[in-house]
């Protein structure tokens, strides 16, 4: 898996495989502003086949039906083994394509080209694939790594506001899991200039903080467990809301869970009040939007605690969190139905 930053080398890439099929797998707003750029440094190159498939934008799309849709469209086109998929997009679109290229006629070449701060950051990156099921976040899915992730900085520009603070969600869960004195830097910087040399500099640092972690643990059987801080409350809020006529996005998911996941360590007694109080102050600068959204959960206690128990981190009957112990992150915090009751439900 190699991270590249430039569309020469990209192409350097892609070179050897000149006579192998070419899908592109995006989605409709990505398509509308992005396809002519991209297509006018793909078709540089002479492929055997080039196509494109398009789907619905939006989490709710990641699921089995969209699969099998395009399944049937590669069955259609007689797509064989001598593929790559370009998954051009945000986290949806490369965890979606991701699974499909890791389970189509056993397995096929995909690249990831994100379009989304983060899914540069985040979900490219790192060989977990999957989609949704039964209302449930990522609960069918695969570890299978991309072959070349291409990361163009281009996209970032025209992002929304509200897109941009979805990766800065996981910008903040980074700082705080590996030094809080990066999360006082990006509170700091927090007003997005992509070219500016400081945000150069950390995007590439966390990108490869994730890399070196994926490199020790791939399987995510221990120290990758680290980026799954905000996650265990956060993919079960999402998965909450898939199943209901709220709109909520990943990143501000991440936000709540990691506020919470916090005040679950000061209920542990592993956290100090004036930490929290700290970190909470910060992010509610920069996330004013989401205070309705937050408090809303202390509503859904019984929902999340139910979807919490379908986590695919969870060991035995048990459910696992990563915290925060003071300034420290540790994994395989287990905790039982019955404390997390105690500790969650009727103290939120």
């Amino acid at each position: 898996m190699n991270i590249i930053y430039q569309y020469n080398l990209f192409f350097q890439k892609i070179k050897k495989y000149l006579n192998y099929n070419i899908i592109i797998l995006t989605n409709i707003t990505i398509y509308n502003l992005y396809i002519k750029y991209f297509l006018l440094n793909i078709k540089k190159y002479v492929y055997k086949y080039l196509y494109i498939i398009k789907i619905y934008d939006g989490e709710i799309y990641k699921n089995i039906y969209t699969c099998i849709k395009i399944f049937n469209k590669l069955l259609k086109k007689k797509i064989n083994r001598n593929t790559i998929i370009l998954n051009l997009g945000g986290g949806v679109i490369t965890d979606l394509g991701g699974f499909i290229a890791s389970i189509y006629k056993r397995g096929i070449i995909f690249f990831n080209i994100p379009t989304s701060l983060l899914s540069i950051i985040d979900a490219s990156i790192g060989g977990k694939n999957g989609i949704n099921y039964n209302y449930l976040k990522n609960e069918i899915g695969s570890f299978y790594l991309p072959n070349n992730i291409l990361i163009d900085k281009n996209f970032l520009l025209s992002l929304k506001k509200k897109d941009i603070l979805s990766g800065l969600s996981e910008l903040i869960k980074y700082s705080l899991i590996i030094n809080y004195k990066l999360f006082i830097l990006i509170i700091i910087n927090y007003k997005f200039n992509f070219s500016n040399l400081i945000w150069n500099k950390i995007l590439k640092y966390f990108i490869n903080i994730k890399l070196y972690l994926i490199k020790l643990d791939y399987r995510e059987n221990n120290i990758r467990k680290f980026l799954n801080f905000g996650h265990t409350i956060g993919h079960a809020l999402e998965s909450y809301y898939l199943n209901n006529n709220f709109n909520i996005s990943h990143g501000e998911s991440v936000i709540i869970g990691i506020l919470y996941e916090l005040w679950l360590s000061i209920k542990l007694n592993i956290l100090k009040k004036n930490i929290y109080i700290n970190i909470k102050k910060f992010i509610f600068k920069i996330f004013k939007y989401l205070y309705i959204k937050y408090n809303i959960i202390k509503y859904l206690k019984k929902h999340i605690i139910y979807k919490m128990f379908y986590d695919k981190k969870n060991f035995n009957k048990n459910i696992n969190f990563t915290l925060i112990v003071n300034k420290k992150c540790t994994y395989n915090n287990i905790l039982n139905k019955n404390i997390l009751y105690k500790l969650f439900y009727k103290n939120i």
